[in-house]
Order: structure tokens, then C-alpha cells, then sequence
């Protein structure tokens, strides 16, 4: 069966003509890094509100194929009125890939410091993406992103924040343990933490070995979905066992919380993450 579109008397089919929908204040182009052997879809928003005098939070956001639109509709709305919703206005920028898919593989290679040895094929039976490339991602961000977007935006540096979900969010945690003073907010949203357990103690270890030489001043949250508990993986417990360990140490310059969101799941939680992120990295009060 065809559709035929209604016409009415008050337009013709050329009236009724549609267009895409753009994200406000946003822009994207494709950066291909030094290293590494693909390119990445860099998307940015930037507010439409004044500045403050330091500049604007930011927050560097992983998979942005799939949450950039979610993202930023977040802090353009929670940022117009900070005295009410505790967010300043924020850019965001997204680092995505050029693809039309929510995904791409080439998150496997960029978000895992090695490859697993536990799993060799994906849910749906294929194997497993080339893994093992998320210091060579790492240093892309810091060596080549991060200095282009302080060039071309008004960007607080000390207002740093980092967001990934699922393997981003180990991801996130690598680079806290491995170079904390990468950012000052670190928000993991259900992270892979069986992805690379014997890497990720180890890394988690002599983080904890070296705060008494390099004290930290960072932000952690991690947030799982409720329903992620029945998952094999057990991740909700390695991320709330990880939670008490680090509060345990006491260190001042370490901020780390946990929350589980109550009848979500390892999907379906992202727009709670994303929401709380706003406010957690973009409080008025720093």
C-alpha cells in the first residue's frame, strides 16, 4: 500500500515539504588523528548563553553517534536558568565516528586498554572488533583534541569532564587510573569492568600506590541501570565494590559516588546518566 500524504485546502504537497531537523547551536566535522588508523566525527555544541569570566564547562562525550542529540538538549535546557537547575551552560563535544550507525566497531579498539582474553565473539555470535587501542585514543584526545577545541572555544580547563557508557565507561576509568589529571569530572555509566578485570585491577592498584606521591583533585561517578544486576557479568557489583574501595582511602582530592537507577537497564539508563551528568560536572559550585 502507498501513502498518500493528506492535502488539505490551506497548502499544497510543495508547502508541506519537509526538512531534516538540525541539534541548535551545533556543528560537526570529520578529524583524522595522527595516529591511529581511522577517523572520528568530532560534533560540538556550544551555548548560546553568555560565558562565565573562566570560561564554559565541557564535557567530552564518547559515542556520540548515539547521545550527542540526548547530550546536548540536557545542558541547553538545564543551562539556561543555572540558579534554578544547577547546571551552567556547558559545550559539549562529541567524539563519534563517520557513520550513520549508533555505533562503530572501532569503539572496541579505541575504549579497551587491551584485548579480552575471556571473550572472543560478540552477543550476536560474530567476532570480536581488533581491540586494545585506548592509549593511542587517550593521547589523541589530549595531544590533538583537546588544544583544537581550546583554539577555537572559550573553554574552562579546570571544568574538564569526560562521559562514556558500557566500554566507554571503562574506558573512562582507564584514564582516571592511568592519567587522572586528564580531566576533572569522570563519569562512568555501566562500565565493562568484566571486559579487562586483570588490566583494570592492576591499573586500579597503582593508582591507589600513587596518590600518596600525586594527590588528585577529580569527581567520580558511576552509574548503573537496577536491572543490570541480572546480567552474568556482575558489573553492578565490581563497579559499587570499586566505589567502596577508593572511598575507603579517604584521600580529599577523591570524590567518588555511586547510584543505581531503579527499573533501568544497561540501555535504557543512558538519559538518567546524561541528565545527572549536567549537573554533576557543571555545578555552579565547582
Amino acid at each position: 500500500m502507498t501513502f498518500q500524504p493528506n492535502q488539505s485546502a490551506s497548502g499544497t504537497l510543495e508547502q508541506m515539504a519537509r526538512s531534516t531537523v538540525p541539534i541548535p547551536c551545533s556543528e560537526q566535522w570529520t578529524m583524522k588523528p595522527r595516529a591511529g588508523n581511522h577517523a572520528y566525527q568530532i560534533m560540538v555544541y556550544q551555548p548560546a548563553e553568555v560565558a562565565p569570566p573562566s570560561g564554559y564547562p565541557v564535557i567530552y562525550l564518547l559515542d556520540a553517534n548515539s547521545v550527542f542529540g540526548t547530550m546536548v538538549e540536557a545542558a541547553r535546557i538545564q543551562g539556561r536558568r543555572p540558579e534554578k537547575t544547577g547546571a551552567l551552560p556547558a559545550i559539549i563535544i562529541g567524539i563519534g565516528y563517520p557513520t550513520a550507525a549508533p555505533f562503530s566497531p572501532h569503539r572496541y579498539y579505541d575504549f579497551t586498554p587491551q584485548a579480552t582474553t575471556e571473550y572472543t565473539h560478540k552477543s550476536d555470535g560474530t567476532l570480536l572488533p581488533e581491540q586494545g587501542g585506548a592509549d593511542v585514543f587517550l593521547q589523541f584526545i589530549e595531544e590533538e583534541l583537546k588544544p583544537d577545541m581550546e583554539q577555537q572555544f572559550n573553554i574552562d580547563r579546570n571544568r574538564q569532564a569526560i562521559f562514556g557508557h558500557s566500554l566507554g565507561g571503562l574506558f573512562v576509568l582507564h584514564t582516571l587510573f592511568t592519567k587522572p589529571d586528564a580531566f576533572r569530572y569522570y563519569i562512568a555509566g555501566s562500565p565493562s569492568l568484566h571486559w579487562n578485570q586483570k588490566v583494570m585491577l592492576a591499573e586500579e592498584q597503582e593508582f591507589i600506590a600513587g596518590l600518596e606521591q600525586h594527590p588528585v583533585n577529580v569527581k567520580v561517578w558511576i552509574g548503573m541501570g537496577e536491572q543490570e544486576k541480572n546480567h552474568p557479568a556482575r558489573n553492578n557489583d565490581k563497579a559499587s565494590g570499586l566505589t567502596e574501595r577508593l572511598s575507603a582511602l579517604k584521600q580529599p582530592g577523591l570524590d567518588i559516588r555511586y547510584t543505581e537507577f531503579e527499573e533501568e537497564n544497561h540501555v535504557s539508563v543512558l538519559p538518567f546518566l546524561i541528565s545527572r551528568t549536567i549537573r554533576f560536572a557543571c555545578s555552579p559550585e565547582a
